[in-house]
């Protein structure tokens, strides 16, 4: 079993030396979301729609997040309060069929935007540090200093179905006609952003956490200086058996775990059937 981290903690008795004052991060505002984005258009590469033109149906693989560009603005209604505009860009995986050939791997870009609104309280400091440069990246930024910071943490998307549609009356869809440079290497090839006959779409299930933080000062008590007790893993003049010897080994990974519960629907769905 692996070495179980645990927090640490001031020893019994040790009185408060002082209380200091830290910078950090304040979380004012957060929500959780699980999206299920429905009949999501792939911008498939040319090589994958010279492909798809010629196939009877599409097989959904996986999708990969590449990047959430974000932005952040004040409710004029409602103060204290911003919009966070999230757009994920997916890059999705699939295989396309012939009458004739094998599977052949496609791929494309999918985007999706999200709106939510969150509490992120107030300021109307400007933030200056030794860093700030006067005509840099970073002095552009300080008329924004104001708003709250939006992070978003998401996991790659689970893909749960993809078809492929004829579009006999070939109507065009206004989508996305361009994207980030950065975004485009991902495919290797260019992306296809025409409206043909015969189009994929996908749709995937996105877990993702959001949230509004500042930057603020918070007094702290202090302990004492902390000093590890732990070794550093690979110091010394030890050699490579020696150290992978102190290396536990990794059980978990050979065999199923046996605590899992079975879930209440699957009892409960056998229940009924039975």
């Amino acid at each position: 079993m692996t070495d179980q981290v645990l927090p640490l903690s001031a020893p019994d008795n040790t009185p408060i030396r002082e209380a200091v004052s830290i910078h950090t991060k304040k979380i004012y505002d957060s929500c959780r979301d699980k999206d299920c984005i429905e009949d999501l258009r792939v911008y498939l590469t040319r090589e994958s729609q010279r492909v798809v033109d010629n196939a009877v149906s599409v097989r959904a693989k996986s999708a990969k997040l590449l990047y959430a560009d974000i932005d952040v603005e004040e409710v004029t209604f409602n103060r204290g309060y911003y919009t966070v505009d999230v757009r994920y860009y997916y890059r999705v995986f699939g295989d396309a069929f012939t009458l004739i050939n094998k599977p052949v791997p496609i791929s494309g870009l999918a985007v999706f935007d999200k709106r939510v609104i969150l509490f992120g309280s107030e300021g109307n400091a400007k933030i200056f540090t030794s860093k700030t440069v006067l005509g840099g990246d970073d002095f552009a930024e300080l008329a924004y200093n104001n708003l709250p910071t939006s992070v978003v943490e998401a996991v790659d998307p689970i893909v749960l179905s993809m078809k492929l549609v004829d579009v006999c009356d070939n109507r065009c869809e206004f989508g996305i006609s361009e994207i980030p440079e950065q975004i485009s290497d991902n495919f290797g090839g260019d992306l296809s952003f025409d409206n043909p006959n015969r189009r994929v779409y996908v749709t995937l299930g996105q877990f993702s956490i959001i949230r509004l933080e500042r930057d603020t000062q918070l007094l702290m008590p202090s302990y004492d200086y902390y000093m590890p007790d732990k070794e550093c893993l690979g110091s010394g003049d030890d050699d490579a058996c020696t150290l992978f010897s102190r290396i536990h080994f990794p059980v978990e990974e050979f065999f199923p775990p046996d605590s899992l519960e079975t879930p209440e629907c699957y009892r409960e769905a056998k229940e009924k059937y039975n």
